[in-house]
């Protein structure tokens, strides 16, 4: 039987929204200190046991939230023509680390965003 290890990365970053033709306040201008949690799989570890490095996946997840943390999320060009949902960033996010991430041994597996404690979507592929 094939093992899958996996580990997890939590980061965050602070950034307003407005969700456009929402009927109700979230149309109006607002802020979340969003929480983000990327699972990685990866089904072989290197000689010192590790699968994936905590320290290489950080930085790449840092470099990725870079071009969120303090902006509107509206103004961003992956947001220009959608609205900047939890369920909108975490299939971004969950695309871009993806592309930054996976090797043959190494797959991001799913994108957790909260947008308030105890409210937030994810996003997978299947």
């Amino acid at each position: 039987m094939l093992g899958i290890y996996e580990i997890y990365v939590k980061d965050h970053f602070a950034a307003a929204h407005a969700l456009r033709g929402y009927d109700g306040n979230c149309s109006n201008m607002h802020g979340h200190n969003w929480i983000i949690e990327v699972y990685i799989q990866c089904t072989k570890l290197n000689k010192l046991g590790i699968g994936v490095d905590f320290r290489d996946a950080k930085g790449v997840i840092k470099e990725v939230l870079s071009k969120f943390d303090h902006t509107t999320l509206n103004e961003v060009a992956e947001f220009g023509s959608i609205n900047p949902t939890s369920e909108n960033i975490s299939r971004f996010l969950y695309t871009e680390l993806s592309r930054r991430l996976n090797t043959e041994h190494i797959t991001v597996s799913k994108v957790m965003v909260f947008e308030s404690p105890g409210c937030g979507s994810s996003y997978q592929e299947v």
